[in-house]
């Protein structure tokens, strides 16, 4: 649990020590999301409402929907897909002429914002591509072969009237505004019907393929339902269009209201054209059949010398012209379903039922018939045909007009009840909803950056994670802001980017700086420590490169000169070394020279800049510098030093890269690892130390580098510093 609460501190802490940069940050999002929300082009939304209504059928046989078991609340459902479709859409794009775009060439990074603002072209603008506030380009005529539809082709202002057409940067020609102009042997017709703009204003056309425009209306169109619950259906449509022209999307929402309310009309019509056609063909066969049937009954008539009906063929036949007038209208109504279902549709067959029972009757009925005289039957038979075919003819004569009547007057059953309204202002970008999650955005994205980079790095923030490894911390340096202003960049030929080195002694420039205060104490610690060791050697070393290995062994020979040793810092580092740039001096003439025989021991060293301190440099960059540190001349130099000097401090290369520190440490009875702050983790102490003791090295203890002060640490681990002045 406690550490669960460490863990959660020092989080803590890393925000607090990051509170400008996620700050800075969290601003910059926000101020973008600000740009962004005012430069972004508005999108409008217009509304239109319909109702469709119960259809009411025109057909001879009235409304069969009950009898036909009909489900008329999916009839919603259809009426959306068709507004959907591409027969309505089609022609709305027809119509408007949708498969047009004109584009104005934009301003760069400012888009369209200036010209939806109405600013005008400022004086320095004058011969730019780009169109300003006032400019417009409308087209009478925009016609393109099949073989440049989608292919976007450049309109060029050349003031006075004039233009200049150009496909992908090659010129097709020059057009008069108002004239009709053909381009590339007839590929483009064009008629400019007004341009205002300046010489120089460029616009782009487009001639979208047919179902290109389709789909792009589609794709800003929306129809749903309004009220209505699972099982039950209103009738109330809502249509809606957004698109960044609102005159444009209110007049395109209009024409979809009509062509939908149009066709709708026509379909009803097409209904009773349908029927009005099967009735007049009907009619003719008809009035054949009656003329036939009049004919032979008053044939019989003559032959017989007229014959009189008895009341028992007069009823006869009066239901005779009742059963065959429902036989009729039966197959009226088997003609009109066998244009929508099958036979084995129950519907279907209940018509079917009817008409059996109808005929079983009329065969009843001639079985009666057949009972009467010869002569009476004959009458009865030629009569009933007479009047039969008499009220069937007149029936389908009073359909006929009827549906003449309907036909001229069909209203359909779509209703326009609102047109199309555009909001009051855009429904995107919706501007504070973008700033807040912008700003989120930012704040989220500072405080995730801080938190996983301090996860990350998980190099040592407090004396106790060093003394964990079994190294006790013989001091902790505070980072040195006078230091940093004493280092620079000096470049070598093998090093591209640059190696940062102290060009002076801090403890001579600022001898009250709290990281010479540490210093001073860790002499302090050293003196006592170092009375138990069999020589006045001191290691200055550390697992890897860039930590402060040389600041830590330069300016403690400064310290220890102070109080009136006598010092003497060798810089065993014959590869990288850079003592000698802390006193001013060059690398030549120094331990590489010694080591190999090139120069003696007086050669080699160099006074300090105050009393007491000397330093020898690295020396010129040996082929072998490990060698040179196992042979004995530099045991005869550590030994003759040792008795010349009261301290003599070595400031090795890491461990961790090479084998040196190992070789000069194994001649030394004293070794401090130098662990820079959050840099080096625990585990590359552990190796580290692990290396050094199979070289038969034991360290000493560790000095804590460039400890800063800040909440991750406070809030973590509880480290504390103070100056004192």
């Amino acid at each position: 649990m406690a550490d669960d609460e460490i863990d959660l501190g020092r989080l803590f802490g890393l925000l607090l020590d990051h509170k400008w940069l996620i700050i800075a940050v969290t601003a910059l999002f926000a101020f973008a999301g600000v740009v962004y929300a005012l430069l972004a082009t508005p999108v409008y939304q217009a509304d239109a409402l319909v109702q469709v209504e119960r259809r009411s059928s025109i057909s001879p046989l009235g409304d069969l929907g009950s009898v036909f078991g009909e489900e008329t609340d999916s009839r919603t459902s259809a009426e959306v897909q068709i507004l959907r479709s591409r027969m309505v859409l089609g022609q709305v794009v027809d119509r408007l002429e949708l498969d047009t775009v004109v584009t104005p060439a934009p301003l760069p990074l400012l888009g369209d914002a200036l010209r939806r603002r109405g600013i005008e072209r400022p004086g320095f603008m004058e011969g730019r591509a780009a169109v300003w506030g006032g400019e417009h380009l409308a087209l009478g005529r925009f016609e393109v072969a099949d073989s440049l539809r989608g292919e976007p082709l450049t309109l060029e202002a050349l003031g006075e009237g004039r233009y200049r057409l150009l496909l992908e940067g090659r010129e097709l020609g020059e057009g008069q505004v108002g004239q009709l102009a053909q381009f590339r042997e007839g590929e483009v017709e064009l008629r400019v019907a007004e341009l205002t703009a300046a010489p120089g204003a460029e616009f782009t056309l487009t001639k979208r393929s047919r179902a290109a425009a389709i789909r792009s209306l589609a794709g800003r169109f929306n129809v749903s339902e309004v009220g209505g619950g699972r099982n039950t259906s209103t009738g109330m449509l809502n249509l809606t269009l957004t698109g960044t022209d609102n005159r444009e999307i209110k007049h395109a929402l209009d024409t979809v209201a009509e062509v939908f309310l149009l066709q709708n009309v026509e379909r009803q019509s097409a209904e009773a054209e349908q029927s009005l056609e099967f009735l007049q063909e009907q009619a003719p066969e008809l009035r054949a059949q009656l003329s036939a049937a009049e004919d032979r009954l008053n044939d019989y008539r003559v032959d017989m010398d007229s014959v009189d009906l008895s009341s028992e063929s007069r009823a006869a036949i009066e239901q005779f012209i009742e059963i065959e007038r429902q036989l009729n209208e039966l197959e009226f109504q088997e003609a009109e379903l066998a244009q929508r279902f099958t036979r084995d549709h129950p519907s279907y067959q209940a018509l079917s039922r009817q008409k059996r029972y109808l005929q079983d009757e009329r065969a009843e009925l001639n079985q009666r018939v057949n009972q009467l005289p010869a002569a009476q039957q004959e009458v009865v038979r030629l009569t009933r045909d007479v009047e039969v075919t008499q009220a069937i003819y007149v029936n389908v004569l009073n359909k006929v007009q009827e549906l003449q009547v309907a036909k001229a007057g069909t209203v359909g059953n779509v209703r326009i009840i609102d047109d199309a309204l555009v909001g009051p202002g855009p429904i995107e970008p919706k501007k504070p909803l973008i700033v807040v999650l912008a700003t989120l955005l930012g704040g989220m994205l500072s405080v995730g950056v801080v938190l996983v980079r301090g996860l990350l790095r998980r190099g040592v923030e407090s004396p106790e994670q060093i003394e964990e490894t079994g190294l006790p911390v013989y001091a902790t340096v505070p980072l040195s802001d006078a230091q940093q202003k004493l280092i620079k960049r000096i470049k070598h030929k093998r090093d591209r980017k640059g190696q940062e080195v102290a060009t002076a002694v801090l403890a001579e420039r600022a001898p009250a700086d709290t990281s010479i205060e540490a210093l001073r104490s860790l002499r302090t610690s050293l003196h006592f420590a170092m009375m138990e060791a069999g020589d006045n050697r001191l290691v200055i070393t550390g697992p890897s490169p860039g930590i402060g290995k040389s600041f830590i062994a330069v300016n403690l020979a400064a310290v220890c000169a102070q109080a009136g040793q006598k010092v003497l810092v060798v810089d065993a580092d014959m590869r990288k070394g850079h003592v000698h740039y802390a006193f001013g001096g060059k690398s030549e003439g120094g331990l590489s020279e010694l080591l190999s025989g090139k120069a003696g021991l007086h050669e080699v060293i160099r006074p300090g800049n105050q009393e007491g301190l000397s330093y020898m440099s690295r020396g010129s960059v040996p082929p072998n510098p490990a060698e040179l540190l196992t042979h004995q001349r530099f045991s005869d130099f550590l030994a003759q030093v040792s008795e010349q000097y009261d301290l003599v401090i070595l400031d090795t290369p890491p461990v961790l890269a090479v084998t040196d520190a190992a070789v000069v440490a194994k001649q030394c009875a004293t070794t401090l690892m130098v662990v820079r702050f959050q840099l080096n983790p625990v585990k590359e102490i552990q190796i580290a130390t692990r290396r050094l003791e199979n070289a038969g090295v034991s360290p000493k203890g560790a000095i804590l580098n460039a400890m800063e002060r800040k909440a991750a640490t406070y809030y973590g681990y509880g480290y504390y510093n103070y100056s004192y002045k």
